[in-house]
Order: structure tokens, then sequence, then C-alpha cells
């Protein structure tokens, strides 16, 4: 079982992004104590690489779990290098709403905004 320690990924959420999380675990049922939201990076997208999300139930055994604004994010041990420094937003407009990545490692990106290069 994966274990809380200090954090090398240094993902975090911001209070909106956070709140987001919370509903969409309740909707499902899941308890924040146990479940979480996991935060990958995976290759593909126009830029080389695109965020993954997804709530889990509990962490895999080589996940880091790094705890922002009371929500659990499971991360891998690949996204954790692409992450370091990643704030995840959530944003709600006129035109649609979801959730952002301010990434200080990304050197580009495409007008998606869902995917990047490093």
């Amino acid at each position: 079982m994966a274990q809380t320690r200090q954090s090398v990924a240094t993902v975090s959420l911001t209070s909106g992004a956070a709140e987001k999380a919370r509903e969409f675990m309740a909707e499902e049922n899941l308890s924040p104590e146990a479940a979480g939201l996991r935060v990958a990076v995976l290759p593909g997208g126009c830029s080389g690489f695109q965020y993954g999300m997804n709530l889990e139930e509990e962490p895999r055994s080589d996940d880091e779990v790094v705890i922002s604004e009371g929500i659990r994010l499971f991360v891998d041990p690949f996204s954790g290098q692409y992450l370091r420094g990643t704030v995840i937003g959530y944003h709600s407009s006129f035109q649609g709403s979801g959730f952002t990545f301010s990434n200080p490692n990304a050197s580009g990106g495409c007008g998606c905004g869902e995917s990047f290069a490093v």
C-alpha cells in the first residue's frame, strides 16, 4: 500500500479544484479519507504529453500520496517527475468548465490546453 511521505511531485490543488473534486467524490460515494484523485502524465496529445485525472478508491503500491486542500492525490513515479510544482485549478465559464494545469516544467503546449511538451 502506498505511503504518505514528503512530496517529490509537489503537485497541488487550488481551493476551487479541491471543492470540485469533493463534489465528484460524493457523486461516486467515495470516502475522501481512503479514495483520491489520480493525477497522471501520459504520452500523447499534440505536444507529446497529456494530463490524465481519475477518481480511484485507493493508491497503487508505488504511488506517492500527496494531500492538498484535504484531497488525496495519487501520483505514479513516471508522472511525478513532470508534475513538480504543478498547480491544478478549476475553471468554469460560459464556454465550458474543467480542470486546468499550471505546470512550470512545460516548455510548450497547444491550443487545446490539454497537452504539453517538456
